[in-house]
């Protein structure tokens, strides 16, 4: 079985997946709304978050709850006392020039540390270790008009800054840009089943990846938008170092930009090192203490997770642990697959019908799954009007495309367009005349050898646009084959 790996690469991939706590209402360390998006620049800040002299930062304990149910459903350990460090960096996201965050050296203690993932890839199981979860502010968003390395100019926007955001660190235990890909889908799915990260707020989920090559050094690619964009960014990675060593060189320590135009890294800087961050102690907050108790009410309020939930689907719905595993893989998608079941008493076709053509189709239109308009309802009752006959699968396919590209409901695209299946003998005897009319030769064809008789279906198929019943065509073109 193909794994992705290059035979006798030593390849080492290690994230840090940043994951913003969406649910909140406010940011980590101050009372502004933390629902930055669609606001207008700059609108929603105070002198806490934008660093002004003399304020003092008050910690957000819903914040530390939700990680905490992260690092739970992550297997990790939870820190008893949880102290928060500066990082400084002097950069035009960051309005105090420093980053309050937490470091797990020089006695600082991040919110939790080891833990693992396990998921599959191809088939086979991979588990990736956790080194530490940590809590901390986002920086501000950054826009550059053109391309970062092309803009004349940046601009800020402050809103984003102070918003709680959990930074996952990853041992470096991933060999291919697949399980990394992998990795990302189930974490998401992970925090979208907390309830902690909403799965329809684009952006919340950013990563940097770290990946060496045996021979060379460690090479970060920052703020990889979005899942895909992982993947191609280190399969861009992986050719170009293994250029470079071909060359006889090696691929040095640096931070790289991923140009999501151009589809290739572009070098931004020589990497820091974490002596160039000057990390000490947060001196405005206090440690936390983080008792057994605190902890065990957490846990207590956990809900289902994607594991839990894919072996419930097998029991549950008697559907296969494949079924199971890609439903679970998103949240949205797994409570639409238990909305339809309760309207519908097949499990198994509801599953065949979410995995084969409306996720095909949600990935082929680019549509976020999150932003399908595409209701429980009206997927049953696309597949009611299959069961009833009124249309043909092969029509069912069409119409659910065209329900998910244009937002129209499945009924209202059969309307509009006339799609119900012709099941009307007369008028299908009408349109095999006119086939017989304008095909004599593959009449003749079909009187020798009835394997032609494909072709007239095909044909009476489409003229009706593939609305014809086929038994019923197929019948009567045999029934006038036999008059003739």
């Amino acid at each position: 079985m193909a794994t992705g790996r290059d035979e006798g690469l030593d390849v080492k991939i290690g994230l840090e997946v940043h994951v913003q706590l969406t649910a909140l209402k406010t940011k980590l360390f101050c009372g502004c709304s933390a629902n930055y998006r669609g606001m207008p620049p700059n609108t929603l800040t105070c002198p806490i978050c934008l660093g002004h002299p003399g304020t003092l930062p008050v910690l957000n304990r819903k914040a530390v709850e939700h990680a905490m149910m992260v690092a739970l459903a992550l297997n990790s350990s939870i820190s008893r006392q949880m102290i928060f460090f500066r990082k400084n960096y002097f950069y035009v996201d960051l309005p105090k020039n420093f980053q309050i965050s937490q470091y797990d050296k020089a006695g600082g203690v991040p919110l939790s540390t080891g833990g693992w993932v396990e998921f599959a890839v191809n088939g086979e199981k991979k588990k990736v270790r956790i080194r530490r979860i940590q809590l901390e502010e986002d920086p501000a968003r950054l826009t550059y008009p053109g391309t970062i390395t092309t803009s004349s100019y940046t601009l800020v926007d402050f809103n984003r800054a102070g918003v709680a955001l959990l930074e996952i660190v990853t041992e470096p235990d991933m060999e291919t840009p697949e399980e990394a890909y992998f990795f990302l889908q189930k974490l998401r799915s992970i925090v979208e089943h907390l309830g902690v990260s909403s799965e329809n707020m684009q952006g919340s989920m950013r990563c940097d990846a770290n990946i060496s090559i045996k021979g060379g050094a460690r090479v970060e690619i920052k703020n990889i938008s979005s899942f895909r964009d992982v993947r191609r960014a280190l399969q861009y990675e992986i050719i170009r170092q293994k250029q470079l060593l071909r060359r006889g060189g090696a691929a040095k320590q640096e931070t790289r930009h991923w140009d999501e135009d151009r589809q290739i890294t572009v070098s931004l800087r020589v990497k820091e090192t974490e002596s160039d961050y000057r990390y000490f102690p947060e001196p405005d907050l206090v440690p936390v203490k983080i008792s057994e108790e605190w902890i065990s009410e957490v846990a207590s309020k956990m809900p289902e997770l994607p594991d839990d939930r894919r072996e419930r689907f097998t029991s549950d719905y008697g559907i296969p642990e494949y079924d199971a595993t890609v439903l679970t893989s998103n949240k949205k998608i797994a409570d639409f697959f238990e909305e339809c079941c309760k309207l519908y008493p097949n499990p198994k076709k509801v599953a065949n019908w979410i995995m084969s053509d409306l996720l095909r189709n949600i990935n082929e239109t680019g549509i976020d799954v999150a932003e399908m308009s595409i209701t429980a309802e009206q997927f049953i009752d696309l597949l009611k009007m299959i069961d009833e006959e009124l249309i043909s699968g092969k029509i069912a396919k069409r119409v659910l495309r065209e329900a998910i590209r244009t937002g129209r409901s499945p009924r209202k695209v059969v309307e509009d367009e006339g799609l119900l299946k012709i099941s009307d003998e007369k008028m299908i005897a009408k349109i095999v005349d006119e086939v017989f009319h304008e095909f004599e030769g593959a009449v003749a064809d079909a009187k020798r050898d009835r394997k032609a008789v494909n072709f007239l279906v095909g044909q009476v198929m489409r003229k009706t646009r593939g609305r014809a019943d086929p038994e019923i065509t197929n019948k009567v073109i045999l029934s006038k084959l036999e008059e003739k």
